[in-house]
């Protein structure tokens, strides 16, 4: 992990559940307007391959800021209007899962 960032990603690949490829992405350190776009740029070309579940794991996550969640719903976004992919997130912190249900997300990460 680099300063200026302030995020790194550990990508972990296996068979999932029905034969589909289960991506398995842990996120460190925070999420936040000045990286956002790594999380975007790693996870997009996943979902536009099509035919997986994708975990998202921000159980390691020390922040979260408006865009770093911004990223977040426009990944799960694009994961519906793809069909065939699931994304989910998992490992969330007592303050990201009250972010969510703040901002009323929680129903949309429970698709």
């Amino acid at each position: 992990m680099t300063a200026e960032s302030g995020i790194h990603f550990n990508v972990e690949e296996s068979a999932g559940e029905h034969g589909l490829p289960l991506t398995t992405v842990k996120c460190h350190g925070r999420l936040l307007s000045e990286n956002s776009k790594q999380i975007k740029d790693l996870i997009k070309p996943l979902i536009d391959a099509g035919g997986r579940r994708i975990v998202i794991d921000l159980g390691d996550i020390e922040h979260l800021d408006s865009s770093g969640l911004g990223a977040l719903v426009s990944l799960k976004v694009s994961a519906i209007n793809k069909g065939l992919v699931k994304l989910e997130l998992v490992n969330l912190s007592p303050r990201v899962a009250e972010l969510l249900k703040l901002t009323s997300l929680t129903e949309l990460f429970a698709k």
